[in-house]
């Protein structure tokens, strides 16, 4: 009798398990590539504020746009921190602040901040890039064939890839220079809690150059930062 009662309950242990790991009709609860994406955008868009940075690790020769972007980016909306451009052969850092639409900058040779056009550096609104509608969330949702790939473990974390193909004109609403009637090739890595932590997208951003990539990183969800207009 000492030895039946542990079997019964290692047993009703055992069914207990396989019930948690699949659905009522019996088939797997595990998310499927899609819901994965809905709630990893669903998290982006309701945090307080994010750490973002943006780069590709060289523009194509005679362009001009951004290398990269590194900042604090809330849903004021709002941003501050630093744009690396390549503009007219110079390139350089520029400190950026972006509240409510209006985007500031301290441009090389001055001290001052003064407002800017984005555009006219081939650069996006920095504070848009968290967007629920137009930033890098709606990529999420636009993405189209995802598979989810491997998983792999950064430090205490485990990050899940998934891989699938954005429209251009998904693209175009981030990177104004991306070319709108394109397909472009996209990696989301999502870490443990199911948020996202990067977004790697590859194709033509720059019309008549070769493909490049941009990747998008965040880290240190609900980050609480005031943002003001300098």
């Amino acid at each position: 009798m000492t030895m039946v009662r542990p079997l019964i309950a290692a047993a009703l242990a055992a069914v207990l398990l396989t019930t948690g790991c699949s659905s009522e009709d019996g088939g797997s609860t595990q998310v499927t590539p899609e819901q994965a994406m809905a709630d990893a955008k669903k998290a982006l868009d309701e945090t307080s504020g994010v750490h973002l940075e943006l780069v590709t690790p060289a523009l194509p020769e005679g362009v001009s746009g951004v290398v990269k972007a590194d900042g604090i980016a809330n849903h004021q909306p709002a941003f501050e921190g630093s744009i690396d451009l390549v503009y007219s052969g110079f390139t350089g850092n520029v400190p950026v602040i972006s509240v409510d639409g209006v985007v500031y900058a301290i441009l090389p040779f001055t001290d001052k901040y003064a407002e800017v056009i984005p555009a006219d550096y081939g650069a996006p609104d920095p504070a848009a890039l968290i967007d629920p509608d137009t930033g890098v969330s709606s990529w999420l949702t636009a993405a189209t064939g995802l598979e989810e790939g491997n998983q792999v473990r950064d430090g205490g974390d485990v990050l899940t890839s998934y891989h699938g193909k954005l429209p251009g004109s998904a693209v175009v609403a981030v990177i104004p220079s991306a070319d709108a009637s394109g397909d472009f090739d996209a990696t989301f890595t999502l870490d443990g809690d199911g948020r996202l932590r990067s977004a790697s997208v590859t194709g033509v951003f720059y019309k008549g150059k070769p493909s490049l990539t941009y990747v998008v990183t965040i880290t240190e969800y609900a980050t609480e930062k005031d943002i003001s207009a300098p």
